[in-house]
């Protein structure tokens, strides 16, 4: 009898990982693709585990024009998806400066896959992010002071404008991923600025986590991102909280939305920022600041007749039993 080896245990990680997530999945489904290691593993086992769970999959390549011969490395990528039996279409996007060349890179990306699933009648969108890419986004959370909600990381899963984001891959090392490309046979592609020290999650992924690692030993990119769903949890769990108070103690206010001193005031403080981020989140579309949020929290819990605080968008100011947050004159 002919030996047949066994399936290589990177890819069958990786494709358990993927039929898991597609459990339940109805419709067309994307798959966000730039040719590395960790987006050409996904490709791989959506290609091979959506025909199985009777789905069709694309693959969309995003050439954000960044780097010389990035329209290459873009057709290189639709043609390896291809391969693989994934049609693939290729999107240049401009990427603008907002927030800076990752954030800006980022959005430019998000809306164009978004667009790219509308167009395809697809009900979800995967990507590649790894357990790494946890650990990194909660360690640059911590670095910069962040709350609870931005410390949970990236979801595994989460519905916007009515398509499913979702991240198969964040229980899996980056390790695991390249393990699964090479007994594939599918040569990934190094982006150069995964190298590039100019930024901060560069410099996190090469310096501060292997430091950690030897420093307090193996397992620290697990802890952060068990540390990210438990975090995420409590976070979740108070904005139902708030989603169930907020109409009870919101009204309208003149250019704006009011909200009830008393209630504010009765509730522990934790409770009390979210409400105070949440409501300006809202109606005004920005996000407060921890300083900024206390600021406000003042006016219920200090109140000696300050005047109005400035804030991104709007105004805050008491008005006898009430804070209002007003918009800004423009």
């Amino acid at each position: 009898m002919e030996h047949r080896p066994g399936l290589d245990p990177a890819v069958a990680d990786v494709r358990r990982a993927v039929r898991s997530a597609l459990t339940g999945l109805a419709g067309p489904i994307v798959v966000g693709l730039s040719g590395g290691a960790d987006s050409l593993a996904l490709a791989a086992a959506v290609a091979f585990e959506a025909p199985k769970a009777g789905l069709s999959a694309s693959a969309v390549v995003i050439d954000h024009g960044l780097q010389a011969g990035s329209a290459q490395v873009a057709a290189r990528a639709a043609e390896a998806a291809a391969s693989l039996g994934l049609p693939a279409r290729t999107i240049r996007v401009e990427v603008g400066r907002e927030g800076g060349p990752e954030a800006a890179a980022r959005d430019a990306r998000r809306e164009a896959l978004r667009g790219a699933a509308r167009d395809a009648g697809a009900t979800a969108v995967l990507l590649a992010h790894t357990l790494d890419d946890q650990a990194e986004t909660v360690l640059i959370g911590l670095a910069r002071g962040s709350g609870a909600m931005s410390l949970g990381g990236m979801a595994p899963v989460r519905e916007e404008d009515g398509i499913r984001w979702i991240r198969p891959l964040l229980g899996l090392r980056r390790a695991t991923t390249r393990a699964a490309c090479a007994a594939q046979g599918l040569p990934p592609w190094d982006d150069p600025h995964n190298l590039d020290r100019r930024f901060l999650r560069v410099r996190v992924r090469q310096d501060v986590l292997p430091l950690l690692e030897t420093s307090l030993g193996p397992g620290v990119a697990e802890a952060l991102a068990r540390t990210a769903d438990q975090l995420r949890e409590d976070a979740e769990a108070f904005d139902a909280m708030i989603e169930e108070t907020i109409e009870d103690i919101v009204e309208h206010a003149e250019a704006g939305i009011a909200v009830s001193v008393a209630a504010l005031a009765a509730n522990p403080p934790a409770l009390r920022h979210r409400i105070i981020r949440h409501v300006v989140a809202s109606e005004f579309g920005v996000s407060l600041t921890r300083v900024q949020t206390l600021e406000v929290a003042r006016l219920v819990t200090e109140w000696a007749g300050q005047g109005a605080i400035d804030l991104p968008g709007c105004r805050a100011l008491r008005r006898g039993d009430r804070i209002e947050f007003r918009a800004s004159a423009s």
